[in-house]
């Protein structure tokens, strides 16, 4: 180790300075890394530590910004240490690139940004994934576990978590004794993942906490003495900045990095694959005071987090009781019934999420002891409040049995991992494990970049990377064989990829199959470039009628050569532009020349500054999509009535899309153009989904089509994920799309399988926009549930007189919702929708108690009423035969 003593009388100096004996100045057997996220806890750790009987030091987590800094020590301990920012991990990561090893416990790394979860991840080989809702015990892998797992540590119950490897070097040197046995011990060559919060009481027992980190540290040659109990105040790692010889360099962030991005700046510039994300709306910092904007906004981030848990649970228990619908029947057949029998009840239904309850009541007194520390100023303390509420909160959402209504569970299968596939027989497992999983819409990538999956007569090339066999027509049946539906995902205006010319070991330049053959296809910007050189794409020119002929054969070709049950448009635009830096697209041979046609002006003269004309050369790109939409629409529902179309769109503002990518998407569900709305609200969190997804679920004007809001797995916690899903089945949304499966972990397929998955492989449940009117009903009487479940257990508040008329009222419109279900017609379609606009304007005044107590709870109860109410309409245009003139109910 390099040594920073320059000399004896220098070095007595220092070690006298900072309180190190001589040798331990020179090299630490164990540094152990203090932040605010463990500040709360550091009494017990260092209890637990001093326990252990090994030599260490303690080093702030501020200072991990330096090599030098960490040169003293073999091992790094990071207890419980959630949030680290990019120049924490840059240091660790070299420090351990030059043979430096760690050890890490608890969710480590889970409040950080993406970027730095993400490679955190792979430095340590495996990430947390989820808490437990329950204490279990550790076991041994029968034959893999490391020789230098302890025995005493496998007999204590312990509150942990599970955690996830994440690379072929990952080995599970533990795990939990619990159903499928998950991970909670995982190691590489350099690093060890506890599952659990070493040195937390409640977490585990001290001894157990002990007698884990001396196996760990004998693992690295490093040798306790048991029942050795060092100096009391152990020394600091590093040195004091006073005896700095140099200033301790800073790594500063760049502002225009999209992880850094608040909510009020303007959309970030498009990621990998055009797929925006919108950043993280939790405060940035750690250090410093919180504004009182910051405090709203975690304020808010909080109650909407405990209203989702509290939502979740709900739904939970009423899945999965015996309580029926509520009907004035049910209420009666509750007389006589005990209010002692009835708290029983509830602790039955509730058992399995006692500890729910208990972290919601604590997460409640966490946001009070919050709000109160920031009262006081003390904003350190703030943090950690706000933190530890949140931590518990996750590590109790409630994953563990079902609760997901019928809805459309759609995820996009890509092309890397059909890829990955060598034959139909590859593709079983995955479609096994989709199928368990509960999905039941895959949203199958079959032309990327001008290359379809599958041997066309139409384009000039199949994917070289799959041929010799048909991953289309594998997919078909496989997934039919399975219940679910095949939709063909297909790149519409998007020709070429510089990403995959990689892949194939083409050009960078190269334009693809199909731009090679008719360069007069293309579009390109004012200079004349045809591919974005933010995106790395080229695009086809929409105005071009042999472009459209060439695309309108391609879907036709996938439609009535394959049993695909839908077709969803994807890059149904212009690429990404910014008129205000002159950077704009369009600019091809035939849209230039129908322009100057219609105004007399080549579009390449027209600038942003001449309003009228721009904003002519906006229109007439608009409608080039337009009416390409609506001619596939009309060509491929004449041959093919059944066949549900969709298109992945983005969530910008209408006038800044139109602006910026021509996507028109409201005038195509308006029109009944399309089925599905998919837009693309990928975001880094909860609060930053709900204000992408929330304008457009509660748009008036959209209310006839079905919106399936997106989520982007990638870099998410697998928490924030459910998260995120729960938040959707709390708005007024048919279902969610996840995107994508190569990012769709083993926890999550357990946790979907848990809460989602059917309890056979083949799925009967209706689908959305299939039957929507089975499905209304159904959902309908998912909430009957509900309310009887909380009748039942005397947890409702309301008026008798409005209790009764409720009762009444909702017995009624159950009746209207089954009968259209079982008879569809216009008139108990119409029938239906008076049941519900009565009902739903009543609603209000029946829970004006219950909301005083439960807004957010009863805020879902309307969002779901709301779904209702988008089936009934979208029902309404598409299935009824007095509505179609095909008289196929789609």
């Amino acid at each position: 180790m390099k040594k920073w003593v320059v000399g004896t009388a220098i070095a007595a100096t220092i070690n006298t300075l900072l309180g190190l004996p001589g040798a331990l100045a020179q090299t630490v057997n164990l540094g152990v890394v203090k932040s605010p996220d463990n500040q709360a806890d550091w009494s017990d750790i260092t209890s637990r530590l001093q326990s252990t009987g090994v030599n260490y030091c303690v080093i702030d987590l501020s200072q991990v910004d330096q090599l030098s800094n960490l040169e003293n020590t073999q091992l790094l301990f990071l207890p419980n240490i959630e949030r680290l920012e990019p120049e924490h991990l840059a240091t660790v990561q070299e420090w351990m690139r030059q043979g430096g090893r760690i050890i890490v416990s608890g969710p480590a790394g889970i409040v950080s940004q993406p970027e730095v979860r993400n490679r955190l991840r792979s430095l340590l080989g495996a990430y947390w994934g989820f808490g437990l809702s329950t204490p279990s015990k550790l076991e041994r892998l029968s034959v893999s576990s490391p020789r230098w797992i302890p025995n005493a540590g496998l007999v204590e119950e312990l509150q942990g978590g599970v955690v996830i490897p994440a690379s072929l070097e990952a080995q599970t040197a533990a795990v939990w004794n619990q159903p499928e046995n998950p991970p909670a011990v995982v190691t590489t060559d350099q690093s060890i993942f506890f599952g659990w919060r070493w040195g937390v009481d409640g977490e585990a027992a001290a001894q157990t906490d002990v007698v884990w980190l001396q196996a760990a540290l004998s693992r690295y040659n490093i040798t306790p003495t048991p029942g050795k109990m060092p100096n009391s105040s152990p020394p600091n790692c590093v040195k004091s900045q006073s005896l700095a010889a140099t200033p301790v360099p800073v790594i500063s962030r760049d502002p225009k990095r999209q992880d850094n991005l608040s909510a009020s700046n303007p959309t970030p510039v498009p990621s990998e694959g055009d797929r925006l994300v919108l950043p993280a709306q939790t405060p940035g910092n750690n250090r410093g005071i919180l504004t009182p904007n910051e405090v709203t906004a975690m304020s808010r981030e909080l109650e909407h987090l405990m209203g989702r848990v509290e939502s979740t649970l709900l739904t939970a228990n009423a899945h999965n009781s015996e309580v029926g619908l509520l009907t004035q029947e049910s209420i009666e057949s509750l007389e006589g019934v005990s209010v002692k029998e009835a708290e029983h009840e509830t602790q039955r239904n509730s058992h399995p999420n006692r500890t729910t309850v208990s972290a919601l009541a604590q997460a409640r007194i966490g946001l009070q002891n919050f709000l109160g520390a920031v009262e006081q100023q003390d904003y350190t303390a703030a943090r950690q409040q706000w933190i530890n509420a949140r931590r518990l909160l996750w590590d109790n959402y409630p994953m563990d049995r079902q609760l997901a209504q019928p809805e459309i569970r759609a995820i996009w299968l890509d092309r890397g991992t059909i890829v990955k596939a060598k034959t139909k027989q590859d593709l079983v497992k995955l479609f096994d494990q989709l199928a368990k999983a509960g999905f039941n819409t895959v949203f199958f990538e079959t032309v990327n970049a001008s290359y379809p999956i599958y041997p066309s007569q139409v384009a000039p090339e199949q994917n070289p990377l799959v041929r010799g066999w048909d991953p289309l027509e594998a997919a078909v049946d496989l997934a039919h064989e399975r219940g679910m539906e095949l939709h063909a995902w297909v790149w519409i205006f998007a020709a070429a990829n510089q990403r995959h010319n990689a892949l194939l070991n083409q050009p960078p330049d190269y334009p693809g199959p199909v731009l090679s053959a008719h360069p007069d296809w293309a579009i390109f910007d004012k200079r004349g470039r045809l591919f974005d050189p933010n995106t790395r794409k080229a695009f086809f020119d929409p105005a071009n009628p042999e472009v459209r002929d060439y695309l309108m054969a391609l879907l036709e070709e996938i439609a009535n050569r394959y049993d695909v049950d839908g077709i969803q448009l994807d890059y149904i635009r212009y690429p990404f532009q910014d008129p205000r830096v002159n950077q704009t697209y369009g600019y091809g041979v035939a849209a230039r020349q129908q322009f100057k046609e219609w105004t007399g002006v080549d579009p390449i003269e027209v600038y942003p500054s001449s309003r009228q004309l721009w904003q002519q050369w906006t229109d007439f790109r608009i409608r080039q999509v337009d009416s390409f939409v609506a001619s596939v629409s009309a060509r491929l529902r004449e041959q093919r009535p059944d066949l549900i179309l969709s298109a992945a769109v983005f969530a910008l503002p209408l006038g800044e899309r139109q602006q910026r990518l021509q996507q028109n998407w409201e005038e195509w569900a308006l029109q009944g153009y399309i089925d599905l709305v998919v837009p693309m609200t990928y975001a880094l969190d909860t609060e930053g989904l709900h204000s992408l997804a929330q304008p457009l679920l509660t748009e008036s004007t959209l209310n006839e089509a079905l919106l399936i809001p997106g989520i982007r797995l990638l870099n998410l916690p697998d928490v924030v994920a459910v998260d995120q899903i729960q938040l959707l089945r709390d708005l007024p949304a048919g279902g969610y799309a996840v995107f994508a499966v190569e990012n769709l972990n083993d926890n999550l397929h357990r946790i979907f399988q848990q809460t989602q998955g059917q309890p056979e492989s083949t799925s009967t449940e209706p689908i959305p926009y299939r039957q929507p009117f089975p499905v209304a009903m159904t959902r309908f009487a998912a909430l009957q549930r509900e309310w009887n479940f909380l009748v039942t257990n005397e947890q409702i508040a309301i008026h008798q007189d409005a209790f009764t008329e409720w009762v009444a009222q909702t017995e009624k419109l159950n009746q209207a919702l089954n009968q259209l279900a079982m008879e569809p017609s216009q008139q108990h379609w119409q029938n239906a929708k008076a049941a519900l606009a009565a009902f739903r304007s009543q609603f209000p005044q029946w829970m004006q108690q219950q909301g005083i107590r439960h807004p957010y709870q009863v805020q879902v109860w309307d969002n779901r009423l709301a779904t209702i109410e988008r089936l009934l309409n979208y029902g309404g245009r598409t299935t009824l035969p007095e509505n179609s003139s095909d008289a196929i109910k789609r």
